[in-house]
């Protein structure tokens, strides 16, 4: 429901539009007694409840202090408008919810984009990995070559100066 209090001042012979220091004391009661709202609003609002049993509900509306009622003649209009059943209580509650599932669409596409970054950077990190192994493997490979490369030259050296030592000696040059 929506509801507005106006106090009649005395002075100009009228209902003023708003009502500074008024209030109202909602009481919500369901067919079985129960309190389904029981709260203090301002000069003009707007409140709900949500019940689970069909029937007639009492709803109460009372303000919240009758000096100010006393002080102004006590006379009090109020408005009152009522609504049963689902309804958006105002436009820009529309308007906000429309925002609120914009932004909540905008909010998992950013997920999604941050699930497809971490699988693109997982997938990159087993790339650099696979690599860094065939990096590691092809150094490792090129050092052994390198050592049986020199075995090899060493071997041969020695082969060598030693066939010519023989050669020497068999020809009596030594």
């Amino acid at each position: 429901g929506n509801y507005k209090i106006q106090r009649w001042d005395i002075h100009r012979q009228e209902f003023l539009e708003s009502a500074p220091g008024l209030g109202m004391f909602v009481t919500v009661t369901s067919p079985s007694a129960d309190v389904l709202l029981s709260k203090l609003y301002g000069p003009q609002g707007t409140f709900s409840f949500t019940s689970y049993l069909s029937g007639e509900h009492v709803i109460c509306l009372q303000s919240n202090s009758t000096r100010f009622v006393a002080f102004a003649g006590s006379k009090l209009r109020i408005h009152l408008d009522i609504r049963v059943g689902e309804h958006f209580l105002d436009e820009s509650v529309v308007q906000a919810k429309d925002k609120v599932n914009e932004v909540n669409l905008r909010l998992e596409h950013l997920i999604e984009q941050i699930h497809h970054v971490a699988k693109e950077q997982n997938y990159e990190r087993e790339r650099e990995e696979k690599f860094r192994k065939t990096s590691e493997e092809t150094n490792s490979n090129i050092l052994w070559w390198a050592i049986v490369q020199t075995l090899i030259l060493i071997s041969i050296g020695i082969w060598q100066i030693k066939s010519l030592r023989d050669f020497f000696i068999s020809k009596k040059l030594v």
